[in-house]
């Protein structure tokens, strides 16, 4: 049996789950040993159902509750730029009519689909709706903070508590803005209630996932920091002892200093999957500093004894011992960021209290190391190194980093600055988010926990980018205490307004391109391909140039089978062509919605090339947004370097028709099999002349037609299993390959030989007539351009 995952934001193709070892007790569907999902309290009578309040009675008071333009500054808070993306500037009237809007509409969405991701009314509310601003006229807003030292030094902290993340006079504040402001009043309901829920729970269970070198306690210790932000927070907000009480009861136990044995001697929180570590050390300095003035002077020092030696001492150590510390040397992704973050943040919580001097040592450490490589993570077009799922683990590293030296020591040293190109890292995460889910390529990771998307929150006012805010405040993982402190609540407008339907991540790198229907209707259409190269994603990524999702009427039809089994033997071996990790099914080529020649993976040193096109439309304010018959939007790709047994191999996929269908082409001239493949979870029809395939899935009908076919092209169906005559998986042990239940394969199969293959996608709209779909004319895909198929 196999634990569910559940990935903020994410969801997998047909819900396949993250592997523990078989004797697991995640795997026995005992919910202590899950708490990923997020409490709901009850609705408020009158409210929509989508707005959590539900509050304890503890709580004292509520009441009532442009991308391609210029991104923005950290300079200006009001938004001088002309971009939407960066801030918009309204004149005085609009700006009061944006606030007094916001206060009389509250939270935006009115639901949820089942996918968690928000449905907004059909409305046009020029007033709420407005370009995306940091209001100047809003009376609800931040007091400013007078710790603002000349010349910030990391080992200088401001002189009150806490210094990490939640300064004391936002503490002071916050009871007000929630009382004013309805998002963070359900955020504050959501982090009570899951508080409540865990509160009653036995501390975290001690659960080795796969040998401590394997995922080690990475899941234990994420949880670990979840409860304690949520009791800390709680603590802070009553000021009721038995949450303090409940916190410490945490500590002890994660600590090792119970009857639960934690790791090896003297290495509780193990070192030999550093990532435990970085984040179990931000976990005690939470509790460390957020609760600094209940602990009793023991407890204190006790604590910061665990930090010391269970977390500060050990990251020196990684720093000269390569076999634990390896993510400090060329690492750009989430294992650099998580590190060094609850490194930094141990070594803040206890500065000035640490007798020894290490806590000085690490920030001397942990800060160049992480200008050097975490803020590395995004590339030039701001796309995540690892991949979409991996860039939450990355972000909230980075995130909480930045601010607790932004919070404690008056700067972010660089962090927020060093890579000029880290401040669009916000655009990846919102244009890799379909209808559905993300474009989820490559590993999805563990199960989250503390793991949010909210720095996109903390990177909306960092870099003065509201639509960052506005667009993370609306996400089911929004509810953190994280939030409760880098939200701006002078925020108005809507992150739709002016935002481009379309954008192309061309950073040879990564090089892929997004394309919509709309920002606001989960049941129009997005489709994704991607063409980057194979290397250079720290073993996450798969052998998938050309791949691509599509989502339309509520539907992923084109899926991604995401993570394999993380402790099969090889499975991060490296990206080198001959790695055990491409042996896996969900890692080769054949297991991607690409082409397959010769049943042979893409070769790992590939270097695609090019082209997007956009008749750049973007939304307006209405969430009811119809896009012109004339509009469209195209990728094309020249993959041929990723195959051996071929002399051309292009792919481009495009809307046509106003955006109701969608057209995916391949230009393939093979000396060795050809396959098209395609992973859904639809059930799948197809007709006599093997040309055209109904699939249907959710209530929903999709028609897939091939035009134009070549001699003896037609549909077919195959198993996502890997072919007979595939390598040896290690150990001829083929329990290790992932299964994909609930998945087809829609191929079409042909002979070594040139083929233009024209496979055209027709989403069955309500109230949509038969005449009303077109049939594309036959353009050469060096030729495609916006206006080649009108």
């Amino acid at each position: 049996m196999n634990r569910a995952s559940y990935d903020s934001g994410q969801v997998p193709l047909h819900q396949a789950s993250y592997n523990p070892t078989p004797n697991s007790p995640y795997a026995q569907g005992n919910p202590e040993y899950n708490e990923s999902k997020y409490y709901q309290p009850q609705n408020k009578k009158g409210v929509s159902p989508w707005i959590k309040f539900g509050l304890p009675l503890l709580i004292l008071v509520i009441a009532g509750a442009v991308v391609g333009g210029i991104l923005g500054s950290r300079k200006s808070k009001n938004g001088s730029s002309g971009a939407a993306a960066a801030g918009g500037t309204l004149d005085p009237a609009s700006a009061s009519a944006a606030v007094s809007a916001k206060a009389a509409l509250g939270i935006f969405p009115s639901s949820t689909n089942s996918y968690e991701l928000p449905i907004y009314p059909s409305t046009t509310n020029e007033a709420a709706f407005s370009i995306p601003t940091f209001n100047a006229n809003a009376q609800t807003k931040w007091p400013a903070d007078t710790f603002q030292p000349a010349n910030p030094e990391p080992t200088s902290t401001r002189p009150d508590r806490p210094r990490l993340i939640a300064p004391a006079y936002k503490w002071q504040q916050l009871p007000d803005l929630i009382s004013k402001d309805a998002y963070l009043a359900e955020w504050n309901a959501t982090i009570f209630g899951n508080a409540t829920t865990w509160k009653g729970m036995s501390p975290v269970p001690y659960v080795q996932d796969g040998g401590l070198s394997g995922s080690g306690i990475l899941d234990v210790s994420r949880q670990v920091k979840e409860r304690i932000k949520a009791f800390a927070y709680v603590w802070r907000m009553t000021n009721d002892s038995s949450w303090g009480e409940r916190v410490w009861d945490e500590l002890i136990q994660a600590a090792g200093n119970t009857s639960v044995a934690y790791g090896d001697a003297g290495d509780p929180w193990n070192t030999k999957h550093f990532l435990d570590v970085g984040e179990m050390t931000a976990a005690f300095a939470i509790a460390y500093d957020w609760m600094y003035d209940f602990w009793t002077d023991n407890r204190r020092t006790a604590l910061m004894y665990s930090i010391l030696s269970n977390g500060i001492a050990k990251g020196i150590s990684a720093y000269s011992d390569m076999s634990i510390g390896w993510w400090t040397n060329g690492v750009n992704g989430n294992w650099n960021c998580v590190c060094n973050g609850g490194l930094t943040m141990g070594a803040l919580a206890i500065l000035g209290d640490d007798p020894t001097g290490q806590a000085q040592q690490m920030l001397s450490l942990t800060i160049p190391n992480a200008n050097k490589n975490c803020v590395m993570g995004p590339s030039t077009d701001g796309t995540w190194s690892e991949t979409a799922n991996y860039w939450y683990f990355g972000t909230t590293g980075h995130a909480e980093m930045t601010s607790s030296l932004m919070t404690a020591a008056g700067s972010d040293f660089g962090l927020l600055s060093t890579n000029p190109n880290f401040n669009k890292t916000g655009l990846f995460h919102m244009y890799i988010f379909g209808m559905t889910s993300l474009f989820n390529y490559g590993d999805h990771g563990p199960n989250k926990y503390s793991s949010t998307a909210n720095s996109m929150i903390f990177y909306g006012d960092a870099y003065n980018m509201p639509l960052y805010t506005l667009f993370q405040r609306d996400r089911q993982d929004a509810a953190d205490p994280n939030a409760m402190f880098w939200y701006d609540p002078s925020v108005t407008g809507a992150f739709w307004n002016n935002l481009p339907l379309d954008h192309h991540f061309d950073d040879s790198e990564d090089n892929w391109a997004s394309m919509r229907t709309s920002w606001t209707d989960v049941n129009g259409v997005y489709i994704a391909m991607k063409a980057g190269k194979a290397t250079g994603h720290q073993t996450h990524g798969d052998l998938d140039q050309g791949d691509f999702v599509l989502d339309a009427i509520g539907q992923r039809w084109a899926g991604e089978l995401g993570s394999g089994n993380y402790l099969a033997d090889g499975y991060f071996s490296s990206e080198t062509q001959d790695s055990q990790r491409w042996l896996y099914y969900r890692k080769r080529t054949e297991g991607q919605n690409t082409i397959l020649i010769g049943k042979l993976n893409q070769n790992v040193d590939a270097a695609p090339t090019a082209k997007f096109g956009t008749t750049g439309e973007a939304q307006g304010s209405s969430t009811v947004y119809t896009v012109p018959g004339t509009s469209t939007a195209f990728f094309t790709a020249d993959i041929t370097s990723a195959y051996n047994q071929s002399t051309s191999v292009k792919r481009g996929i495009r809307f046509i028709n106003g955006r109701k269908q969608v057209l995916l082409q391949d230009e393939v001239n093979a000396s060795a099999e050809v396959q098209w493949r395609m992973h859904t979870n639809a059930t799948v029809a197809i007709d006599s002349s093997g040309t055209t395939a109904t699939l249907t899935l959710g209530g929903e009908t999709m028609q897939v037609k091939l035009l134009n076919a070549p001699s003896g092209a037609v549909f077919t169906t195959q198993q996502p299993v890997r072919f007979t005559e595939d390598p040896q998986l290690p150990a001829n042990d083929a329990s290790a390959d992932q299964p994909n239940p609930g998945v087809t394969v829609l191929s079409i199969v042909l002979p070594a030989g040139q083929y233009d293959l024209q496979v055209l996608f027709n989403p069955q709209w309500a109230g949509m007539d038969a005449s009303a779909f077109k049939t594309p004319p036959s353009v050469p895909l060096d030729s495609w351009s916006n206006d080649s198929h009108n």
